[in-house]
């Protein structure tokens, strides 16, 4: 099972996404993927496959419980938990979604329903994910970044028309530009792909030899990208136009990009707060004092009462994350563990000696509770 892809990932849902987000997400997934938009196309064929066993596994409340617990394995029947068993046809999971709304076929949910004009085999490009990993700075602040991704351009031989010269395409014959061709099945009048031009409703006669009349190219490309403050891991940016160039200029597709915030030396998150852990000398501890801390901005200062026992958290208002919709920034919590010297020389452990005997076993408030419930424990017995 090892070389299958995780189901969360094949449908692009996070694993606390909701059935709807999974449902609408393998709408339309399934539909960009499916074979009558791809003939002949294996890797759509595929992928439509796999986006149908995904969905059956994580639409079932039993199946994805059990997929949650042991990933691929729960469906291998080496594992119990409801999930044994194959999974269904792909057509027939995307049938219970679509229902028999399309007739004998789909095409014309691909827009392949109706008269088609001249140059209508301009298809739009699809849209890339690039998975970009930020440090926890710069998403505190913000930050510009440059991409580079390798995805079509328009060709600049043939100027995205696909063919050398400015009467090479021409409507297909075969369909008349419609890119679907109808034949009839009993009483029903069912429509598939035109064979001819794959459903672009052209042909070319002198196709571009540097394109090979697809009117693109594969380059890579630099692109910048501006990341708001406030983003955290899961947040994702759509590049508008940034994706792939559409077929003889066709519309580009979209740049989605996934941003994952690298884990921090020193900070801990929880959605907009911050955490962390600095130590307290024992002196101040006792004393009380000024301690300076860490945060995102530089050195931050808090001041410590008079017998501040270790694990105590201090709250620094608005010095956490920046909020993406622009609200209230969130805290800063800061908890401090006593440090207890480990070296100390001679002179200072006879001091330390006489300051205990001074003080006394009892001069603690922990010591004091754990006391009450001791006496408390013993007068039960």
């Amino acid at each position: 099972m090892s070389d299958k892809r995780d189901y969360y990932e094949v449908l692009g849902v996070s694993r606390d996404a909701t059935d709807a987000e999974i449902k609408k997400s393998y709408r339309k997934l399934a539909v960009k993927f499916h074979p009558d938009k791809n003939p002949g196309d294996k890797a759509a064929e595929d992928k439509f496959k796999e986006l149908g066993e995904a969905y059956e596994a994580l639409s079932d409340p039993d199946k994805r419980a059990a997929y949650d617990r042991y990933g691929h394995s729960a469906f291998s029947g080496g594992m119990g938990g409801g999930g044994g068993g194959g999974f269904h046809d792909p057509m027939d999971v995307f049938s219970q979604i679509f229902g028999g709304a399309f007739g004998g076929g789909f095409e014309e949910f691909f827009g392949g329903g109706g008269p088609r004009r001249k140059g209508s085999g301009k298809q739009r490009g699809s849209d890339l994910r690039y998975d970009l990993e930020i440090t926890l700075e710069e998403a505190a602040s913000g930050v510009e970044k440059e991409l580079e991704i390798e995805r079509y351009v328009p060709c600049d031989t043939c100027g995205s028309k696909g063919s050398k010269g400015s009467g090479g395409v021409k409507a297909c014959s075969t369909c008349g530009g419609r890119g679907v061709v109808a034949r009839q099945a009993g009483i029903f009048i069912q429509q598939s792909t035109c064979p001819e031009c794959r459903g672009a409703g052209e042909t070319i006669s002198d196709p571009c030899s540097a394109c090979n009349g697809e009117g693109r190219v594969q380059r890579d490309s630099r692109i910048k990208l501006r990341i708001p403050a406030g983003v955290d891991t899961g947040t994702r940016l759509r590049s508008s136009g940034n994706g792939d160039a559409g077929v003889r200029g066709g519309s580009a597709g979209d740049l989605y990009v996934f941003l994952h915030v690298a884990e921090h030396d020193v900070f801990e998150r929880a959605h907009s707060d911050l955490f962390c852990e600095v130590p307290l000398p024992f002196s101040v501890a006792a004393l009380g004092g000024e301690l300076k801390v860490p945060s995102l901005n530089g050195q931050s200062s808090i001041k410590i009462p008079a017998g501040t026992q270790g694990g105590t958290t201090f709250r620094l208002r608005e010095k956490g994350m920046p909020s993406l919709s622009g609200g209230r920034k969130g805290d800063l919590n800061v908890s401090v563990q006593v440090e207890v010297p480990t070296k100390l020389s001679h002179s200072q452990q006879e001091k330390l000696r006489e300051f205990a005997d001074s003080i006394g076993q009892h001069n603690s408030p922990m010591h004091e509770g754990f006391l009450e419930k001791a006496k408390r424990f013993f007068e039960l017995k």
